[in-house]
């Protein structure tokens, strides 16, 4: 052993020039010689590739995947679509395949009941029947005064039906020799339990007509008056007579009969409405009268 190696675990000697040795054999092929660059590795002060833990960029995302993934999904649903579809089919083929008519299905010849591959339908229930006179002149009131009409042969529409004399509502009406055609109404006490308000005329279900009876004028009566510009003038007071009948409001059926109803002209009234040309004046059919009818009648 040469005195210039250091001992075991010595240290050299700096004043020593270590000793090279013979050259160094030859390295097997593939291995790079000591001191130089290997294979793949770059030269002294050429850069290399990228070392590990070095961040790479990370690779780009592709739509394809989702795209081919979101149409294999449609064609699932198509197809599960079109197997419901023919499924359907198949059970309606197990079917009665008889066709059922639009129009209702007649009935067995002899029980009346429905023959087997044939469907029925209900026949609808008539409608309540509501009283409807049959009769072209029939009106609907829109006023009290328009159920003087029932004297002329008009029902009313929306008056109440009679069902009785017993809680009855009752108007009156009457005509005159010089207008026999127009109904003016005769007020009642409003103590009668068959009276109602102008308001109220659909409660009532029973009309009087009064009506005067040709030819029973009396005798006129002369009474002395001023007219509206002060000057005296004379009026024929005249008395007459008037048949009484009841009908339903609602149908302008006659009810009842009422009887005979004077008119008197014996005094002249405080007040007096006359015909300026003929100066003549038809009395009203007594209050006192029309109510005992009335009474009688309803009660």
């Amino acid at each position: 052993m040469s005195s210039n190696h250091p001992p075991y675990g010595g240290q050299p000697d700096p004043n020593v020039t270590p000793w090279s040795g013979p050259p160094a054999p030859a390295q097997p092929a593939g291995y790079p010689a000591y001191g130089q660059p290997g294979y793949g590795q770059p030269a002294y002060g050429q850069p290399g590739p990228p070392q590990f833990g070095v961040p790479m960029p990370p690779p780009q995302k592709s739509n394809r995947g989702l795209i081919i993934g979101l149409a294999a999904g449609a064609v699932v649903v198509v197809l599960a679509i079109c197997g419901a579809g023919i499924g359907l089919a198949l059970v309606g083929d197990d079917e009665d395949p008889t066709p059922i008519a639009s129009g209702p299905a007649t009935a067995g010849p002899s029980t009346g009941n429905p023959q087997p591959g044939t469907e029925t339908s209900a026949t609808p229930e008539p409608a309540e029947s509501q009283e409807q006179p049959n009769n072209n002149n029939a009106l609907t009131a829109r006023y009290s005064s328009d159920l003087s009409g029932v004297c002329d042969g008009s029902p009313i529409l929306n008056a109440a039906t009679y069902s009785g004399p017993s809680g009855a509502k009752a108007y009156t009406f009457a005509n005159s020799i010089e207008r026999p055609t127009f109904w003016s109404t005769k007020s009642v006490s409003s103590a009668k339990p068959y009276y109602a308000k102008s308001a109220d005329f659909t409660s009532v279900s029973v009309v009087a007509c009064l009506k005067v009876d040709e030819g029973s004028e009396g005798a006129p009566k002369k009474c002395d008056y001023k007219d509206n510009s002060g000057k005296q003038v004379t009026i024929s007071y005249i008395s007459s007579r008037y048949t009484m009948t009841f009908y339903a409001a609602k149908t302008a059926e006659k009810i009842g009969d009422g009887g005979t109803v004077n008119a008197p002209a014996n005094r002249c009234p405080s007040f007096i409405s006359y015909n300026k040309i003929t100066m003549k004046s038809y009395a009203s059919p007594d209050s006192g009268t029309i109510e005992a009818a009335l009474d009688k009648f309803l009660s």
